[in-house]
């Protein structure tokens, strides 16, 4: 068990944990959930975190995707984004990175979903650890994260 599926749980929405054998030399853990469950990638997404000069972000991108930091700026009403500190976004989130889940962070964060996910009836995000996915529909992630939808992708 991790805060994500516990955090889904509690919310009582229907999601499916996924679980996988993670390569320790992968360098793109979404690309290896996607390959490894036997899914298409714009199914896959990743959960980075951005700081906007002092607030820490969440952006929820497909894991083919490159995130447009002026995109996620004006998506949260900012003048410029740029990636978050990695230990940082650890002691934040609670999640080692290549494991951050959306859900169940130590610190609820400011968060947005790439419009993208709307094109499918389930997406698939960390679950809390790496070779661990959970799926469940955009609206259920946005309802759980408080998260706005926004084009995210460069």
């Amino acid at each position: 068990m991790t805060p994500a599926i516990n955090a889904a749980k509690k919310a009582k929405i229907p999601f499916t944990v996924h679980e996988y054998e993670h390569d320790p030399n992968c360098a793109s853990y979404g690309l290896e959930a996607a390959e490894k469950l036997d899914i298409d990638p714009a199914r896959v997404f990743k959960t980075l975190v951005a700081d906007l000069g002092g607030e820490l972000v969440v952006a929820i991108i497909p894991v083919e995707a490159m995130l447009g930091l002026k995109h996620l700026a004006k998506a949260a009403g900012a003048k410029k984004a740029a990636m978050a500190d990695k230990a940082l976004v650890e002691r934040t989130t609670g999640y080692v990175l290549g494991g951050v889940s959306p859900l169940g962070q130590k610190k609820r964060l400011r968060t947005f979903i790439d419009s993208s996910a709307r094109n499918h009836p389930s997406i698939h995000v960390s679950a809390g650890r790496r070779g661990l996915e959970i799926e469940l529909s955009p609206e259920n992630l946005a309802g759980l994260t408080s998260a706005a939808f926004a084009d995210l992708r460069q």
